[in-house]
């Protein structure tokens, strides 16, 4: 049986979660947000937002993580600081 997307994304979250748990602290500041918008059911997004400074080098690692495991990823920048990492799946 296939997963649905939003299910495959909702793994792909629970797999960021636990590998980069040092930026997602209970009770303080989250440098890494996780977000999974599903407005178009035909296209759900999994959305990683880094908010930190040196952004670039942990949206590497996380874009490299999501592709490893079947992810397309892009990002969106909005500053140095502030990068989202977009990820879909098939």
């Amino acid at each position: 049986m296939t997963k649905e997307p939003t299910d495959v994304l909702a793994d792909l979250a629970d797999q960021i979660a636990d590998e980069f748990e040092e930026y997602r602290q209970p009770g303080e500041f989250k440098e890494i947000s996780l977000v999974i918008e599903n407005s178009d059911e035909r296209r759900p997004t999994l959305i990683v937002h880094i908010d930190r400074e040196d952004a670039d080098s942990l949206a590497d690692r996380i874009d490299e993580f999501l592709r490893e495991r079947g992810g397309r990823t892009e990002r969106e920048r909005y500053s140095d600081t502030d990068i989202r990492v977009l990820a879909t799946v098939k």
